[in-house]
């Protein structure tokens, strides 16, 4: 289930048209690349405009780069010259609307389009006179359910965090070059997945809250923390660990590693279908106001999929519930210099129908 599922596209499509039956659009017509990936199948690197359209009657019509993919949730396929004598053309989005714009006009009486008002193309917008309705909302929130093809390689980016988190155990070490440390855990997850990342990330600083690798050597006494979320054919993963960098914790980092600890077991014990994801911040907040060393800056997590950050946010600035289907991170986090500089521990979890799945079930520990 790691390629293209057209059956599962044409299921999202059909939703989609579901949902948006009661505001009477001949089509809808998708200019976001992960949408074009959510809802036909093939995924589209960012320097490529592909886009699709969806008529109300069920048919799809695919505006592809170059050339048309071999596997597609599509009826029609169109290209467009994305490069000339293999040379990138700057004007990816006006050649993909023409191609749109053909489509659209073959179909004729055409009055009333969904669209990303984001990423809607003025190219097509000028030229195809209808009334436009913002659809992009409605897709974000169909997105949060996650299908098993999608499920599938999620799964499959997480297993490369794993083999990641091995490595980083294996090498860190005090001395050890952050660079090398990122190059040796990009590998590990390349060699997890056969396969070239769609994505990568996050943090690689030693002895910091986070942040990209430096050139730098990693030293005694620091927790090493290692925020990372490789994607695999689009979908991220994203867990965290903290390592400390000598083997050897102090009492005043374990003590703090203890009150991260019961954020995960509250989390697991709360979790279900309804439950608000903001009173979750707040309870998890006076958890981790009882440490008596560190602070918790941040959000408490988010969702994950083919966009680093997605719906549910937990997070006090949105007011979210999870719904079954949701794919979400967990990261609670204490700072404090004298933790030098401290911890933030990361799960992945499916919300099921009864509460939560731990999709990233490997070691949490400091050593």
């Amino acid at each position: 289930m790691l390629g293209i599922d057209v059956e599962a596209c044409r299921g999202r499509q059909k939703r989609l048209l579901a949902t948006l039956e009661g505001q009477s659009l001949d089509a809808i017509v998708v200019t976001h690349n992960e949408h074009v990936q959510w809802l036909v199948g093939p995924r589209y690197e960012f320097k490529f405009s592909p886009a699709a359209v969806l008529f109300a009657d069920g048919r799809v019509g695919l505006v592809a780069p170059n050339e048309a993919p071999e596997t597609a949730a599509a009826d029609d396929v169109r290209t467009y010259e994305a490069q000339w004598l293999c040379t990138l053309r700057n004007d990816q989005r006006a050649a993909s609307s023409d191609a749109v714009l053909a489509i659209l006009k073959e179909a004729g009486g055409l009055k009333r389009l969904g669209v990303e008002y984001s990423s809607y193309p003025v190219h097509v917008s000028s030229q195809f006179p209808a009334e436009l309705v913002d659809i992009e909302p409605e897709i974000y929130r169909q997105r949060r359910k996650k299908d098993a093809d999608e499920i599938a390689k999620i799964r499959m980016a997480i297993s490369g965090t794993e083999k990641m988190y091995e490595k980083a155990r294996e090498i860190i070490c005090p001395g050890i070059n952050e660079l090398e440390v990122f190059n040796q855990l990009q590998a590990a997850a390349v060699a997890q997945y056969g396969e070239a990342l769609t994505g990568t990330g996050n943090d690689y600083a030693s002895g910091e809250m986070g942040g990209p690798a430096r050139d730098r050597k990693v030293e005694d006494g620091e927790l090493y923390i290692l925020d990372l979320g490789p994607a695999f054919r689009g979908y991220f993963a994203d867990n965290s660990r903290a390592i400390a960098v000598n083997g050897k914790p102090t009492d005043e980092q374990l003590e703090a590693w203890t009150y991260i600890m019961k954020v995960f077991a509250h989390l697991e014990s709360v979790v279900k279908p309804g439950k608000s994801c903001k009173e979750l911040f707040l309870e998890v907040q006076d958890i981790l106001k009882a440490a008596p060393i560190g602070e918790f800056p941040h959000h408490l997590g988010h969702g994950i999929g083919l966009y680093p950050h997605e719906a549910p946010h937990l997070n006090s600035c949105w007011d979210d519930k999870f719904e079954v289907g949701d794919v979400f991170t967990c990261e609670p986090g204490l700072y404090d210099a004298r933790l030098k500089f401290g911890m933030r521990l990361e799960n992945d979890y499916l919300v099921t129908e009864t509460g939560i799945e731990n999709l990233s079930p490997f070691k949490m520990e400091l050593a």
